[in-house]
């Protein structure tokens, strides 16, 4: 047995894979302990399934775990005291930054304070050179007076980034040392063994932002371990990253940067798995769950991926440096928060409910109206069917806040604000797709949405028609796409060595000692994640630009390609194409500067699962009548349609919903559904 856990914002999300045969399950995310929320999602899977707690656990062989604890920390200011050691003279590293404004003649705009202050940031005498020679030495004593500084300071974590460590990490080594000696117990992140890249600003506010998660996920990782070992568990937990992939926990411990977007980045592996069922390569994944609203774009089957993930507003918040799966996210979800401001203006979210208390409609003491409270109000959500009957959701509650706050102020009638409110979220969502597809030059109209999340069913098919896509695809664990995304993926490592090497001075043999070293690597982390790993490969790659650039591409490569006598015209022809493909143009007659060597191991831990919900008995009858709403049509008395007990290849017709336990999917007046034999339903406009 496996199972897979998301931690959301809103509720926790469970996927349970039992020979094969996959079920779901949700419970309410709980604060400030996310476990008791694991364990909830457990037992209510027990009690679905007739067993125990202890008896799933005893069963489960593997435990995927994603947690928003990592971003969340970040984002609430909550990380630990954290100093920053850089080389002396270099204190204003995290300062100065990278550059960029997105007003650059917005003079108002007050400079963003750095990750970690000035004031706990310490210079270590020494200096290696871009070659790797000593050119200043190291001053041991200089270096434990600050780390007696530091001391006296109350600093929790430590990162240690020096110039050209990455070249020679001798001094950063030499601190490492002596932090051990003087500060044993207090974490610390290395710049070279984490982010080993040229880029100074990026190297330093990964090891800064890494470096101040140690304390509160290392406590977290060991409490999740303790409690579900204690609860029963027998097998292996594996981490999501933000790269797509998997750790195990005691790795993800050492570097909890790799959980920063760890959930979000499961929704596009998921939803290339459906896209590809239905014959599409270019898909556009949403994950609409209580507090965000994220969006990826998979072309030609690839994973998208970024080295520019921002923790908060581009320029304004911290760029983590690594790379990870790109998603953006919106703060516009089920629990989005409805409101008028003082000039009558509607605005839905970034604030949201969250769990606790959650919408209007939850009774759990909410008062401000939220995206899920307006869709019980147009009958597009069955109060008496909320989480397939087990949470009664409070109707009167729900339209007298909507009165209240959204219909009132702007002179509408309840209806028309809530419909309001599903316009002014659909258009959010919109704009945030629209940044990823038509700002980058794609078109969206040759790509299937697949809606996942929750809340996706909602305004899917509104999002579709604005976009003039002409079909949706909602899987059956669209409601956990991103636990369900984790079955589907490979434990994964990331590699890299820093190392200049223009291709019209190429050394074949330091090339092959590099990618030997590379290889080497990958294959100590083969070994460190046992005998059941399977399917084992390591994919290389450079990262290279032309002369006159100043970023650099990735471009993959073989080790055959590099064996070959031609090895330096195939690397060339080969970041020729890649730069056609990326930018529209290149240059042929230029040289290639190699920066950086890269390999990623992948191997699986788990056969991969067949993404199915199992077959349910229906819950009665398959489809009844209530009075909804569309803009399209003003109130009508539409079909409810049960998922469960919705006949294979049936067309629905819309106006009317389809609905589950977990999520309600809204086929819109011109929009006809269909639900496949295997379970997700495919939408057409």
């Amino acid at each position: 047995m496996r199972l897979s856990i998301d931690v959301g914002g809103t509720f926790t999300d469970l996927v349970v894979d039992r020979n094969g045969v996959l079920s779901l399950h949700k419970a309410s995310t709980t604060y400030p302990d996310p476990v008791d929320g694991i364990l909830d999602a457990v037992a209510v899977a027990a009690e679905q399934m007739g067993t125990s707690v202890a008896a799933i656990l005893s069963e489960t062989d593997l435990l995927f775990h994603s947690t928003t604890r990592a971003i969340n920390a970040v984002v609430t200011g909550r990380t630990a005291a954290t100093a920053l050691m850089v080389s002396e003279g270099h204190p204003d590293i995290l300062v100065i930054r990278e550059g960029g404004r997105t007003d650059p003649f917005n003079y108002q705009v007050p400079y963003p304070d750095p990750y970690i202050p000035r004031s706990r940031t310490f210079e270590v005498p020494g200096r290696i050179w871009a070659d790797g020679r000593e050119l200043v030495p190291f001053d041991e004593a200089k270096v434990v007076a600050a780390i007696e500084d530091m001391k006296a300071a109350g600093i929790e974590a430590v990162a240690v980034s020096l110039i050209w460590s990455i070249v020679n990490p001798a001094h950063e080594l030499a601190v490492a040392a002596l932090l051990d000696a003087h500060m044993p117990g207090v974490p610390y992140t290395l710049a070279h063994q984490l982010n080993p890249t040229v880029r100074e600003y990026r190297r330093t506010s990964a090891t800064a932002i890494d470096a101040s998660l140690k304390p509160i996920m290392q406590g977290y990782m060991h409490a999740l371990k303790t409690r579900l070992t204690a609860a029963g568990l027998k097998g292996r937990i594996f981490a999501v990253t933000s790269q797509g992939g998997l750790v195990d926990v005691d790795d993800l411990a050492e570097r909890p940067i790799l959980a920063l977007n760890s959930g979000p980045s499961m929704a596009p592996v998921a939803g290339r798995y459906f896209a590809a069922e239905e014959g599409w390569t270019a898909a556009i994944v949403t994950d609409a769950g209580g507090t965000t609203y994220d969006v990826s774009l998979v072309k030609d089957g690839i994973i998208p991926w970024t080295r520019d993930t921002w923790l908060g507003p581009i320029y304004r918040g911290h760029l983590t440096g690594f790379p990870s799966v790109d998603v953006k996210s919106i703060g516009a979800g089920g629990g989005s928060i409805a409101r008028v401001d003082a000039a009558g203006l509607l605005h839905v979210g970034p604030e949201s409910a969250g769990s606790t208390p959650g919408p209007v409609c939850y009774g759990r003491g909410g008062t401000k109206p939220t995206v899920t409270d307006a869709a019980v109000v147009l009958g597009y959500i069955d109060p008496s069917f909320f989480l397939g009957g087990r949470m009664g959701l409070a109707l009167d509650a729900a339209r007298a806040a909507l009165k209240r706050d959204v219909a009132d102020p702007l002179g509408l009638g309840l209806e028309d604000a809530a419909l309001a409110v599903i316009d002014l979220a659909t258009e959010q969502m919109v704009n945030a797709i629209e940044d990823i597809t038509v700002k980058q030059g794609i078109d969206p109209t040759g790509a299937v949405i697949i809606a996942g999340g929750g809340a996706a069913g909602i305004n899917a098919v509104l999002i579709a028609r604005r976009l003039r896509c002409d079909t949706v695809i909602v899987p059956d664990v669209s409601a956990a796409l991103s636990a369900a995304g984790a079955m589907m993926s490979e434990l994964t490592r990331d590699f890299s060595i820093t190392a200049f090497m223009p291709t019209r001075r190429f050394d074949a043999d330091r090339a092959a000692a590099i990618l030997a070293d590379l290889t080497a690597q990958a294959e100590t982390f083969f070994a460190a994640a046992g005998p059941d790993a399977f399917a084992k490969r390591i994919e290389l790659a450079i990262e290279g630009r032309y002369p006159s650039q100043v970023w650099e591409i990735e471009v993959p490569v073989t080790a055959a390609d590099m064996a070959a006598p031609d090895a330096v015209a195939r690397l060339v022809a080969a970041f020729h194409a890649r730069h056609q493909d990326l930018f529209s143009f290149r240059d042929d007659g230029d040289d290639v500067e190699i920066m950086n060597w890269r390999a990623v191991a992948r191997c699986r831990v788990a056969e991969e699962s067949r993404a199915h919900l199992a077959p349910r008995a229906g819950h009665g009858p398959g489809v009844e009548h209530r009075t909804m709403t569309f803009r399209r049509t003003g109130s009508v008395e539409a079909p409810a349609w049960r998922w469960d007990d919705l006949a294979p290849d049936m067309p629905v017709e819309g106006p009317a919903v389809i609905e589950s336990s977990f999520t309600t999917v809204v086929v819109d007046p011109g929009a006809t559904a269909v639900k496949r034999p295997a379970g997700h339903l495919i939408i057409t406009l």
